[in-house]
């Protein structure tokens, strides 16, 4: 069988100790029941449990292994007793899941200031619509594993009955000018000068991730990511939109660092958690100090993904405006996932961490999108301090993939589509607007964090064929 291949030597180029976790590895892979198991799959996971021990404790067949991995606790960095005050934001909107994870984010010993979105639901560490003010130090699951998520949305002087008129041609100039998931590419990707960061050659995780990253420029992840024509409404005026109210032809996208976020953030998460030994339930909230070498190589990574991201968004609203013709009147675009240094109302220096929040400061615009059925809305930041100048990013999950697929059928989506007037192109029944909260009622829970200035109502959505997968699609990882 092929796990009898493994050596000892192969275990300790993983950081698997001589001696009995070693042993304990070999004997186990000698089980009858591993005997279909490649040696690349069976070094995966051994490596899993290596980074991830406390979730195989309560395994019969691994739990021995993963104490091996489990901290001194001795060496357990303490939360503090009580849990810091912060402000939730529609309350009774929010998961039980979502506040317990909230509140042991407001017991870490850097922990300064915090809030949570109306959007919230439970996540891995922060919570998705979480906000984390801490002292110097950065929490790679704080910010996720999609480094620099966002949205962009141009707006184009084209009436909206253009896109009732011209349907198939924009369907077509969608399917044609965009890629999701992990196999589709452009087979002449975009030479965007983002690729010559220096980043790329002095960071190994950044570097082992750079040919991926060219193959990957100006397309969209899977999950929750998507393309899609609609109708914008502006309703009140902005200088820096500069927009007068009316009716048009809107370009929306929703995506982040592909890749090489998601490389980034699991190779640092594993030195935070090795670096900061945490009580189990908090594992996923390790942070690096700034102060310390690995705490700057990843401010510079998350950086280096947060503008690669923007490049894909710049690259995609390029490829389609060329083969509309037109040129946008307007752009917004804001993005979550994503830690900030900035000073606190009380004047504080903190790195602000939100992971699937909107930054709301004063006069600051974004897009909150609702679903593939109901509007998102372009709004103006109040820049409120409770919230640490955050608002919601999206709807939020109400269901579960699991439980969407469970509950929603194929007809029912269907249905809903042909009543609202929209075409899908992909997507799955795990992305059904069922799944998601009302984004009216999130909408409502943060008035005193934006201002409204108008609407964008999707038409036309293309997503990942293959459905599923990622992070939700409006309120995710």
């Amino acid at each position: 069988m092929a796990t009898s291949k493994l050596r000892g030597n192969d275990l300790r180029k993983l950081g698997y100790p001589a001696g009995r976790a070693t042993t304990l590895a070999l004997d186990i892979l000698t089980d009858r029941q591993f005997s279909k198991l490649d040696k690349g799959s069976a070094l995966a996971l051994l490596q899993k449990i290596k980074d991830d021990p406390y979730a195989y404790l309560r395994d019969s067949l691994w739990r021995e292994l993963a104490r091996e991995f489990v901290p001194d606790p001795s060496r357990s960095v303490g939360l503090n007793p009580q849990v810091k005050d912060y402000r939730r934001y529609g309350d009774a909107f929010i998961e039980d899941g979502a506040r317990r994870q909230m509140d042991l984010a407001m017991q870490l010993p850097v922990t300064l200031d915090g809030a949570l979105m109306p959007d919230a639901h439970q996540g891995y560490g922060l919570p998705i619509g979480g906000v984390l003010a801490v002292d110097n130090a950065v929490i790679p699951y704080g910010v996720g594993m999609d480094i620099g998520c966002r949205m962009a949305l141009s707006v184009f002087d084209l009436p909206p009955h253009y896109l009732a008129q011209r349907t198939q041609e924009l369907k077509k100039i969608l399917h044609a000018h965009t890629r999701f998931g992990g196999k589709e590419v452009f087979k002449n990707p975009t030479d965007d000068p983002i690729l010559a960061q220096p980043e790329f050659r002095e960071i190994a995780v950044v570097r082992g991730r750079r040919e991926a990253a060219i193959n990957q420029l100006g397309s969209s992840g899977s999950g929750n990511h998507f393309v899609e024509w609609g109708i914008v409404d502006i309703t009140a005026e902005d200088p820096a939109l500069n927009l007068p109210p009316g009716q048009y032809l809107g370009l929306l996208s929703h995506s982040g660092s592909r890749g090489l976020g998601a490389a980034i953030a699991q190779h640092y998460t594993k030195i935070a958690m090795s670096k900061c030994p945490l009580p189990p339930e908090t594992r996923y909230l390790a942070w690096l100090d700034l102060d310390t070498q690995e705490g700057q190589e990843y401010w510079r990574a998350m950086s280096l993904a947060g503008d690669y991201a923007a490049a894909c968004h710049r690259d995609i609203h390029r490829r389609l405006s060329l083969a509309l013709g037109e040129k946008p009147r307007a752009r917004v675009e804001n993005h979550h996932n994503f830690a900030w240094r900035e000073t606190l109302a009380d004047g504080r220096e903190a790195i602000v961490h939100r992971k699937g929040a909107t930054p709301a400061g004063q006069g600051v615009l974004g897009i909150i999108p609702g679903s593939m059925t109901a509007p998102g809305f372009i709004v103006r930041g109040r820049g409120e301090r409770d919230s640490i100048q955050s608002a919601a990013h999206g709807a939020g999950r109400r269901m579960s993939r699991t439980q969407a697929k469970q509950q929603v059928s194929e007809g029912e989506l269907r249905r809903l589509l042909r009543d609202q007037g929209v075409e899908l192109i992909g997507g799955g029944i795990d992305e059904a607007p069922m799944a998601y909260k009302d984004i009216h009622q999130v909408m409502a829970h943060q008035q005193e964090l934006v201002e409204v200035l108008g609407s964008f109502t999707p038409r036309i959505v293309r997503m990942d064929a293959g459905g599923g997968g990622g992070k939700s699609r409006y309120g995710g990882e």
